[in-house]
């Protein structure tokens, strides 16, 4: 898992034509949060930047709260001035889990955008990568939008993954090992379940958002954030039927398992019957006691075998003729 670690990760101040003008620190940039619009991206794990953000950014204290959480489940607050928002996106780093989501903390305002979080974002470097290259957003509700799409765009691959992966396994559920099929069933219902529990907060999130948007974002800007909450929908509404597809090779899984093990109950059952009457009649002449028949005889004990080899053909023919075997 890689880790970023670098003082103020990113802070550039936006041109409004889809590019910027990066600093080094945001005590560089000048009339920060009260003209033009910056943007601050911070490691939760850098001190200095931490405390920056704790007593130089003047942010509402209920937001710096949220910005300097742990763990935390996606969710949105309008507050005086601008609005925080937690959005969750699936890790993509080398190494890593995909249903070891990250989370990314926002602060919205029209002249500041901040973004904390403990482990490298992939979406927030496609974002620098469009300010670099002049393809950026230009207002602060463009910068939520492109964030919340290019999240939504890896959730959405990895759901598609799971979705054709559990196909193959539905298509050898009847030949593949047991043990590895149903370890890999496990694997993804644990990996749909994971991403669903944070998909669904995060759809409430911004569907707040939308419903009542703030005075950072347009009529345009709501519709558009509107649209992806609809996306967020949809890939739940994909996991839901990724897990009855699960659920449902599980129940294959485990009727071939009874199956297999019932074939196997009754193969026993038929050699059960078969040598249960030989058992008793070889014990009957088992027995030490004086008077058995064939005891003084040489051709005893032939006779004996031929008769149990004769007895254990018509039992199996009697059991095919009734259809037992």
């Amino acid at each position: 898992m890689e880790i970023n670690t670098t003082p103020f990760d990113y802070v550039c101040r936006l041109d409004g034509m889809g590019g910027a003008t990066v600093f080094d620190s945001p005590r560089d940039v000048p009339g920060i949060g009260k003209e033009g619009l910056v943007w601050l991206d911070i490691s939760q794990l850098d001190k200095p930047a931490m405390e920056w953000l704790q007593k130089d950014s003047g942010i509402d204290k209920r937001a710096l709260s949220v910005l300097r959480a742990g763990e935390t489940r996606p969710r949105s607050m309008d507050m005086e001035g601008g609005f925080v928002i937690v959005l969750r996106g699936v890790n993509m780093n080398p190494g890593a889990d995909p249903d070891d989501m990250v989370a990314v903390r926002l602060w919205i305002s029209a002249h500041l955008i901040i973004t904390s979080h403990r482990r490298r974002v992939l979406s927030i470097a496609d974002i620098r990568d469009e300010l670099e290259s002049k393809r950026g957003p230009k207002t602060p509700g463009e910068f939520l939008i492109m964030l919340v799409e290019r999240l939504a765009g890896r959730i959405g691959n990895v759901v598609q993954q799971i979705e054709d992966a559990l196909e193959e396994v539905e298509e050898t559920v009847g030949e593949a090992d047991i043990y590895e099929l149903r370890t890999t069933l496990a694997a993804y219902r644990r990996q749909t379940a994971s991403i669903r529990r944070f998909l669904m907060p995060q759809r409430d999130a911004l569907d707040r958002v939308h419903r009542q948007p703030p005075d950072v974002l347009s009529e345009t800007e709501a519709q558009r954030l509107r649209e992806e909450a609809d996306h967020i929908t949809r890939y739940i509404e994909d996991l839901e039927l990724t897990r009855e597809h699960a659920i449902v090779a599980q129940e294959e899984l485990l009727n071939r398992v009874v199956e297999e093990q019932n074939s196997r109950m009754y193969l026993l059952s038929i050699v059960a019957a078969v040598f249960l009457p030989l058992t008793f009649v070889t014990g009957l002449l088992g027995m030490n006691v004086a008077g058995l028949p064939g005891t003084d005889n040489p051709s005893g004990f032939m006779f004996s075998v031929a008769t149990l080899a004769a007895l254990g053909v018509a039992l199996v023919l009697y059991f095919k003729r009734k259809g037992w075997l």
